[in-house]
């Protein structure tokens, strides 16, 4: 168990860390779930996943900005923790980003 980085954001379980089964060639889809104990997702699906959670990690960083400067909520510390996980989200989201297409440039620039 990885303990918190603040009061925000929960302990990650080691299910969290896990990217699901990819499955064998001639395997079953299901069985190899099943077997796994994984989701059995695919990449689109983790890469639909990630790109919800990034946005409503930024809807709530926005909501809770907005109810702070509204009076709606009185401690800043909830608004600027909400900020602050929106935008260490963005730039993981965005180095992950420049580490796939050099990864891309690297492969065709092997082939030429």
């Amino acid at each position: 168990m990885i303990p918190a980085i603040s009061g925000a954001i929960g302990p990650l379980g080691s299910g969290e860390w896990g990217v699901g089964s990819i499955g064998g060639l001639g395997q079953d889809a299901n069985a190899a779930t099943n077997a796994t104990g994984g989701t059995g997702g695919s990449f689109g699906d983790a890469l639909s996943g990630a790109i919800n959670s990034m946005d409503q990690t930024q809807v709530s960083a926005s909501t809770t900005a907005q109810q702070l400067a509204t009076g709606q909520i009185s401690d800043p510390t909830q608004a600027i923790t909400a900020v602050e996980n929106a935008s260490l989200q963005m730039d993981l989201a965005s180095q992950i980003r420049t580490k796939l297409t050099d990864a891309v440039q690297d492969i065709f620039q092997t082939q030429v």
